[in-house]
């Protein structure tokens, strides 16, 4: 997404006020949701698009960072501590003072502070090699990435995988990394010794994750500088609603659907679970409705718990007999005839 635009994305205009973004967003985020558009890859990875723009569009200080510097705008920072430096900055090397003008840097590299990373860091920082060869930069950590992915509950139930599509850094080809080519501000990088390329990687969500769960893929973040490692892959997930269990922790709650005879005089049903079985399970003779019947160890896997699983909780809905028989009714009859008043 390195080359598109933010606003044309959610088809709004520059001047977009927060409720004009946020309204935009709620009619495509309905009409490009994976579970309006089950199987649809292209709606999928448009969907992901309207949310990154949202993300960054909704926020006024991200926005403001995008409205100067587009796409660049996670520098954003770099560049006002490198500007704030001072337009001209100097530094003794190897018995001479070389001056550093920022201007020149700004025209060099098409202006806009389009991509130019930490300048003052990769100027600076450098410590000359022996005989006052050129300079080393200092070695950076990559940063880290988050990614958001939505799952199911069975997903999170059971674990699952995922292809993503991002875009990786890589070390500049035509600088090597060192931000500078033919003794000026690398053209291709912009300066960061970096260039961005799409990249696909599987990744594994282990079972028991939930909505706010992060799950680090090492080394998948972003390229360091300077020989430094990478960052770490962070991916947030969020797991969707589902139509018959309701989540709270590892535990699980179901609602079952029991005869009236079987409340009554005792009985058995049958209890679904996210792995698609049925368990059967004993009614007492007698029970009220609205009674909850544990299952214990029949909830969510325990993220990192070593096999260990929460409860399954059954909600009893006592289901009241319709259409009754004359015979039925009688039965009825006498039952409440048979009632002490």
């Amino acid at each position: 997404m390195a080359s598109q635009d933010y606003y044309a994305i959610l088809g709004v205009p520059r001047t977009a006020t927060e409720k004009e973004i946020k309204s935009a967003f709620r009619k495509l985020a309905r009409k490009y949701h994976p579970d309006v558009n089950p199987g649809d890859k292209s709606a999928e990875e448009r969907f992901k698009e309207i949310n990154e723009a949202y993300e960054v569009l909704s926020n006024p200080e991200s926005r403001k960072k995008y409205d100067q510097y587009g796409q660049n705008w996670k520098h954003a920072d770099q560049f006002e501590a490198a500007r704030q430096a001072g337009q001209r900055a100097s530094r003794t090397r190897g018995g001479r003072t070389v001056t550093f003008d920022f201007d020149d840097f700004v025209s060099s590299s098409g202006g806009g502070g389009a991509g130019f990373g930490d300048i003052f860091e990769q100027f600076f920082r450098s410590e000359p090699r022996r005989g006052g060869t050129a300079g080393r930069r200092t070695a950076t950590r990559g940063q880290d990435i988050e990614h958001p992915v939505e799952i199911s509950l069975e997903e999170a139930f059971n674990g699952t995988t995922r292809m993503l599509e991002l875009t990786s850094e890589q070390t500049c080809p035509v600088c090597k990394g060192s931000g500078r080519s033919g003794g000026k501000p690398c053209p291709e990088c912009f300066a960061t010794g970096l260039v961005t390329k799409p990249k696909r990687i599987e990744v594994k969500i282990p079972p028991g994750v939930t909505t706010g769960s992060r799950v680090r893929i090492a080394g998948e973040g972003g390229a360091g500088l300077g020989g430094g490692p990478k960052g770490d892959l962070f991916l947030v997930i969020s797991v969707r609603p589902h139509p018959l269990f309701e989540r709270k922790g590892d535990d699980l709650y179901v609602d079952i659907t029991v005869p009236l005879v079987d409340a009554v005089l005792g009985g058995e049903a049958l209890v679904p679970t996210p792995k698609g079985t049925r368990l059967a399970l004993k009614i007492p003779p007698e029970t009220q409705n609205g009674r909850v019947i544990r299952l214990a160890g029949q909830g969510m896997p325990k993220l990192g718990g070593g096999g260990q699983r929460g409860d399954l909780y059954a909600k009893v809905n006592v289901q009241l007999p319709t259409n009754l028989t004359p015979a039925q009714r009688s039965l009825f009859e006498q039952l409440r005839a048979s009632q002490v008043r």
